[in-house]
Order: structure tokens, then C-alpha cells, then sequence
């Protein structure tokens, strides 16, 4: 087994650490065990191992909607394609 000497310092919002936590202590995994995943992963592919890309102008203007308050809400799957086959 390889010696685990290095080590990784991070800054993060606290709220983005505590809520990262919670998701994984539930998945049976600590935040160093996903630390370590992820570098695995970025190692395999060589790369991301998830697509990165910058939201296009109809993307970013439906974010904006969102974010702002506006949009249509549903309560469920059905309800949206009850909406959208009109």
C-alpha cells in the first residue's frame, strides 16, 4: 500500500462543507474519501471526469429567470407534462 503523506488545503463557505457532509456520511464515505475519489477519477481521464461548459445565452437567460423568482413550478412529473403538452 502507497504511503499517504501528501495533503490537500482547501478554502470552502462553510455551508457548502457541512451540506457536502451530511450527502456523503449518508453514501458510507468521508470528505477525504471523496477527495481522494475525485483525484482518482481526474487521473483516469486525464481530465474532469464530468463535462465543463459555459452555459449558452438561452441556458444562462432561463438561470436568470429562475433566480430571479419567475418560472413555471411543478409538484410533480406529471403536472410538467400535463403543462407542456399544453
Amino acid at each position: 500500500m502507497e504511503i499517504k503523506e501528501a495533503i490537500v488545503k482547501a478554502r470552502i463557505e462553510p455551508s457548502l462543507k457541512r451540506e457536502t457532509e451530511v450527502i456523503l456520511n449518508g453514501l458510507g464515505i468521508s470528505t477525504t474519501e471523496a477527495i481522494r475519489m475525485f483525484l482518482t477519477q481526474v487521473r483516469l481521464h486525464k481530465g474532469l471526469p464530468f463535462e465543463v461548459r459555459i452555459p449558452n445565452a438561452a441556458t444562462r437567460a432561463a438561470i436568470n429567470e429562475l433566480e430571479s423568482g419567475k418560472g413555471k413550478r411543478f409538484d410533480s412529473v406529471e403536472a410538467l407534462l400535463g403543462d407542456l403538452d399544453g
